[in-house]
């Protein structure tokens, strides 16, 4: 079977190193699904869910919070804001922080906090997601 070599790396440091037979990833424009021998692609990550499938039908999963993913035939490149293993996101932590972006969005004082807390809302939005999609995946 083919496979990718998939890098993850944050500025914190680098959390995932291997290989797999498919990668999907929130490019900015949607959704992608990387295979083997993909075309060479630079895209923007939108928060959300890396979901790497390896050749032994294991799946893991990574947060991201934006960034940057190169794609060539025989790798991926992810180079993330911020990047949280799915093991170690916490719901409750998630879910209040989705909470407080809410009620800031509906008090918002003036734009610049509108648009911070927009961001805060997808962000946590993105981190809750991701653990739904890991809970179906299992």
């Amino acid at each position: 079977m083919s496979e990718t070599q998939v890098v993850v790396v944050s500025p914190e440091g680098e959390l995932y190193a291997g290989s797999a037979g498919l990668v999907t990833l929130p490019g900015i424009a949607g959704s992608l699904g990387i295979l083997p021998g993909h075309t060479p692609l630079l895209t923007r990550l939108k928060p959300g869910a890396v979901h790497i499938k390896r050749v032994s039908g294991e799946d893991d999963y990574i947060y991201v919070a934006g960034g940057y993913a190169e794609i060539q035939p025989h790798s991926v490149t992810i180079l993330a804001d911020t990047a949280i293993r799915g093991k170690d996101l916490d719901e409750a932590k998630a879910t209040a922080a989705r909470q407080q972006a809410e009620e800031r969005m509906q008090n918002q004082a003036s734009n610049i906090d509108y648009a911070i807390a927009q961001a805060e809302l997808a962000e946590a939005t993105a981190q809750l997601a991701t653990l739904a999609q890991m809970r179906r995946g299992k």
